[in-house]
Formats: structure tokens, sequence, C-alpha cells
């Protein structure tokens, strides 16, 4: 079997993954393989809305929102805005030998902790997966939080690291959660060395069923602004990074450094994705299952617009 078909029986096998394209941000230079084909006839946008100085903006209703599917205007046919519903989120921890190098693991299982400290218990949902050069699944989709207290006091990193292949495949088991606001939260130092998926892939992948990706580094100040300096020098089409995995699904890459940025990442993070609008639009009736983009604006000049960045057509 060769290199293409390998490629493409992971991209069916593993399971897919907080779609339009902020304002002002640049959609996907590298388009995703069209490895994933839904039977639905309806588009679901997750979409989270801020004004200049980032705080939510509410009361909006259809009449607010423009949404665009390869460039052409489509209508919405519906629109949930039920802020403050319960979320449900996929941990997907790293586990992999780079792990181990400084205080990256502490930073993870703190920042952990701090998230789980901060979701409802009996309301909120969660499950935490690790990953290595394979995914791990440590605890299944529970409210009952007390049942992970401490779930990472026991495990240490070794191996390779599959994160954009753990990440496709936690995003699958996570997209047929019934909550309305769902996303994958990474805890890692964003050091791939044995993914079969590209970024570009495992993002197509995940926006195609609306879950975003926030990816939280638990990394050193000094190698954070290796990592930010890294993806500026990267030429459009030259590939993509991490903080592309994570906006083109409508997430976000963050940096932790210290308990208090714990805090701040997990309560502006479980904010914005109990704050989402879902909206809902037709999918293009194209038999063709090849990647459409999409974009979400609203009609607020100073309005800042976080969704998914397309799905598979077809």
């Amino acid at each position: 079997m060769n290199a293409v078909q390998n490629r493409i029986l992971v991209a069916l096998a593993v399971p897919t993954f907080l779609a339009a394209v902020p304002l002002g941000a640049q959609a996907p230079v590298q388009r995703p393989q069209a490895t994933f084909r839904s039977s639905v006839d309806l588009v679901s946008i997750q979409a989270s809305v801020r004004d200049k100085r980032g705080r939510p903006v509410k009361g909006l209703t259809t009449a607010d929102f423009e949404v665009r599917d390869n460039g052409l205007p489509r209508p919405i046919l519906s629109m949930r805005s039920d802020h403050g519903s319960p979320v449900s989120l996929a941990i997907l921890v790293d586990m992999s030998g780079s792990m181990r190098v400084g205080a990256k693991m502490a930073m993870a299982r703190q920042a952990f902790a701090t998230m789980l400290s901060q979701l409802r218990g009996g309301e909120d949902e969660i499950a935490l997966f690790t990953f290595d050069s394979a995914l791990h699944e440590r605890h299944a989709f529970t409210s009952d939080l007390a049942r992970l207290s401490g779930a990472l006091d026991d495990l240490r990193p070794f191996g390779a690291t599959s994160l954009y292949d753990a990440t496709a495949a936690t995003a699958r088991r996570l997209a047929d959660r019934p909550a309305a606001h769902k996303a994958i939260v990474i805890l890692t130092d964003g050091i791939d060395t044995s993914s079969a998926l590209t970024p570009a892939e495992v993002s197509g992948l995940a926006s195609s069923i609306d879950v975003p990706v926030y990816v939280i580094a638990t990394v050193p100040a000094v190698d954070q602004v290796a990592m930010i300096e890294e993806a500026s020098r990267s030429a459009p089409g030259e590939g993509a990074d991490l903080r592309d995995l994570a906006e083109w699904t409508g997430g976000q890459l963050m940096f932790t450094h210290s308990p208090v940025d714990n805090v701040a990442l997990a309560s502006n993070l479980l904010a914005e994705l109990r704050q989402r609008y879902v909206l809902a639009i037709e999918a293009a009736g194209s038999q063709s299952n090849a990647w459409r983009r999409l974009e979400v604006r609203v009609r607020k000049s100073s309005a800042v617009v976080k969704a998914r960045s397309g799905y598979f057509g077809g």
C-alpha cells in the first residue's frame, strides 16, 4: 500500500473534529484533503462575537449575521443564542517524551485542574484523553467532575508525539455529544513528531463537523516567543501550525506560564463557549465533496467573529 493510500485510510479511520473566518483573519491557504463526506443537509456553525474591547456581543438576531459559502451569500435557516448553556469538553493532554522537559507536565496538570474547577458539576460534561504515539481514552464523557480529580497525577510522559492524529480522533468522538457548545482543549508543548495527518487536514476534518480546537501551550515564555516567530516566518502556502489548526476551526492558540494564567485562560475559554451563537445554513447541493470556504460576518464594524472556516460539500 503506498503512502497516499495510507494517508486516506488514516483520515477516514480516525474520528474527525469553538465554518467561518474571524473578521480580518486569513482563510486557510493550504486546503485540507477532501476525506470526510457528510450525509446531512444542514451545516451548523458555532460563532463567538466580541467587540473591539474583547467583550461578548449579546442580543444579536439572524438579521445581524451574514454567511458566505465559497463567496456567495447564504440564508441563515435558524439561529440559537442559548448563552450560558452547558458545554461538552474533550481534554486532550500531551504525554509524549518532550513533555518531560522542565515544568511542562506540571503546568499541564495545573491547567487541567483549573479547567475542571471552573466547570459546572451535573451540567457540563468532560472527557479526558492523552496521547503519545497513539490516543488513549482515560475517562469517558461524564458530568460527575469529581471522578476526574487528580486523573493526571500518576501518568508519566513517554514516547513519540502524534498530536494531529490524536486531535482528529478526539474530534469524531466529541461530534456526537448532545451539547450545543463543545470543544477540544489540547494541553501540549506543541511539538509533533509522528502524525500521519497535517494540521491543515486535521483542521478540515474538525471544522467540517464544527468542533473548535483550543490549544493551550504549556511552555516557558522563551519557547512562546520562538513558536510565534517561527509561525510568522512561514509564507502563505508553506504549511500550517498549531495556530492555524486552532483558528481555522474557530478556536484559539493560547500560552500559559503560571497558575494566574491558567485561571484567566480557563475562565475566558468557558465564557466564550457558553456565549456562542449557533447558526445553521443549508449545505451546498453540489455532488462534489470538495472543501467549501465559509465566512461569517456581523453587520457591526467593531464586531469580531470567530467560527469554523469551512466544510466538505456533497
